[in-house]
């Protein structure tokens, strides 16, 4: 039994991983910590987990975490988790951040598009990138692993076999994503409220969205040079789920068969991967760990398109995956 700390478990991706978690036949979930003194019952701030789990959330220190848990979940937002992740290292225990803090490898490219300087620089580079598809070996016996983005993930699981395979090149490419309100988190946002997100659609963050680093970074391992492209997210008027629809240009011309044949060979072992015929929607992921994904032939241009929930497979089921390949669990435990 594995002993596991949740810190920030007031947001959306704490209350899930709780979920999640509350499956798993060798999890015992012992501690709930917030930033916060008021010391709330678990259920006050998650109703749903009313009769499900008997604690408090705790302004805990990192050595109290060490003594009640073997392994961390750190839901808090970015620089706050690099402030408190060395200090539950020192104490031995395992930590998934799912954060941005440890996904970029370079401090000067994280302070460049995070606007602030890097806590915990050093470690930077160092860090497993929390895709078990690409990264299962760097991932397994890691101490930190940093879950990706649920943005990155869509894109880098349409991209990546068609870079890897040198079917396209590695610049001009396009990303076009869509996502659910709850990718914004839980705190109150005006643009959030009900009557200012309801029938009404917008893109966001055009040119300075802190995951085109993320994906750039990833994919450009994938295809052993850098990758340039341009990702534009957008916000739909629903709770969860994320499609993603990518434009790339081939290095020769390919039928759609030869693509969709390479999508099915690279990800043929992946449990959560499901190459699909037809044009993915987001219901067909909603509450589960997978991604769809799916390619087209439009004039002389692959089109590649993929969803997930962005709060499970973009984050919580993400986490789980990599706290089983972590422990020796079956990957898919508490996950299907």
């Amino acid at each position: 039994m594995t002993r596991v700390a949740i810190l920030g478990a007031t947001g959306y991706t704490a209350l899930e991983t709780i979920l999640l978690l509350l499956r798993h036949p060798h999890v015992k979930i012992t501690a709930l910590t917030t930033r916060s003194d008021e010391n709330l019952h678990v259920s006050q701030v998650h109703p749903q987990l009313t009769g499900r789990l008997d604690l408090h959330l705790e302004n805990l220190t990192p050595e109290q975490i060490g003594e009640r848990a073997d392994c961390v979940f750190c839901c808090l937002p970015h620089k706050a988790s690099a402030e408190r992740i060395p200090a539950l290292l020192a104490q031995g225990c395992r930590v998934i951040d799912l954060s941005a803090d440890y996904r970029l490898d370079s401090p000067e490219v994280f302070e460049k598009w995070y606007g602030v300087a890097h806590p915990d620089p050093e470690r930077l580079g160092k860090v497993p990138y929390g895709l078990p598809e690409l990264f299962r070996e760097q991932i397994r016996g890691a101490q930190l692993v940093a879950n990706p983005g649920c943005y990155p993930q869509t894109a880098i699981c349409a991209l990546a076999p068609l870079l890897a395979k040198k079917m396209i090149r590695p610049n001009g490419i396009i990303v076009d994503s869509k996502s659910g309100a709850s990718g914004a988190g839980k705190s109150l946002k005006p643009h959030l409220l009900y009557c200012e997100l309801n029938e009404g659609f917008s893109a966001y963050g055009v040119g300075v969205h802190r995951h085109q680093p993320e994906i750039e970074q990833v994919l450009g391992k994938v295809a052993g040079e850098p990758v340039d492209l341009i990702f534009t997210p957008h916000l739909v008027p629903m709770e969860r789920g994320i499609l993603s629809t990518a434009y790339s240009c081939p290095t020769r011309e390919f039928t759609q068969e030869e693509v969709m044949a390479a999508l099915r060979e690279y990800w043929a072992n992946e449990p959560f991967v499901r190459v699909v015929d037809h044009l993915p929607n987001t219901r067909e992921c909603r509450f589960t760990n997978y991604v769809n994904v799916t390619a087209r032939i439009v004039k002389d241009r692959i089109v590649t398109v993929s969803c997930i929930d962005n709060i499970t497979k973009g984050a919580s089921g993400s986490a789980v995956q990599n706290f089983n390949i972590l422990y020796g669990y079956p990957e898919d435990t508490a996950l299907i």
